[in-house]
């Protein structure tokens, strides 16, 4: 069975469902989310591998974001290499929500997918994807970038690891919950082959 919770702030609403690969007791697939007055901070890292080791360095990974929530997704990512530097390494997406200026600052490295569907229906681009860029924080890191994007309320945002199929952001519907859409994706497209997490953040606008 995949783990769910669901969770509210004044900024953001969201969901996460999880699941092991069959016969591990331990998933390397992590997510965090923090929210703070004007700004919220998502990530979601996926150790190498699965089991006990891979889910230590998600932890460890986790861990420092959380240490470090209101730095920069670039930082962020520089002090993950920094502290993952021993292990077998970690790929990870983090976004930045910034409710002031009502944009979200994302960076990927590796295969940690991510999606921002627009809630308005007549915009020009209804669904955009990350760039990912190819390395392994903790072992080689590619030329950093961060991508800014504007936000509105309703938007939502989408994390899955290469545990879910390609094309899990069909079928979405965006009225639903954060946890029933991520609970849809997991059930709709879980590989069976790896772990596999979706984090399902939807941004609710400034709380002034």
């Amino acid at each position: 069975m995949g783990m769910t919770t669901l969770e509210k702030t004044k900024l953001i609403e969201w969901g996460v469902a999880a699941r092991p690969l069959a016969g591990q007791a331990v998933s390397g697939d992590f997510h965090v989310v923090q929210s703070f007055d004007q700004s919220a901070l998502l990530a979601v890292i996926d150790g190498v591998g699965h089991g006990d080791e891979a889910g230590a360095v998600a932890q460890l990974a986790a861990n420092i974001i959380k240490q470090n929530a209101r730095e920069g997704v670039i930082p962020l990512v520089k002090h993950c290499h920094e502290a993952l530097a021993k292990t077998r390494g970690a790929v990870m997406t983090l976004a930045s929500v910034d409710a002031l200026n009502n944009t979200v600052t994302w960076i990927g490295v590796g295969n940690v997918e991510a999606r921002l569907f627009r809630a308005e229906a007549d915009v020009s681009h209804p669904c955009e994807h990350i760039l990912l860029r190819s390395g392994l924080v903790g072992l080689q890191l590619p030329a950093l970038q961060a991508a800014i994007m504007p936000l509105a309320p309703g938007d939502l945002l989408v994390f899955a690891t290469d545990g879910i199929q390609t094309g899990f952001e069909g079928g979405i519907n965006l009225t639903e919950p954060p946890r029933q859409i991520a609970n849809g994706i997991l059930n709709r497209h879980f590989k069976g082959t790896d772990d596999a997490l979706a984090l399902v953040v939807r941004y609710l606008g400034s709380a002034l």
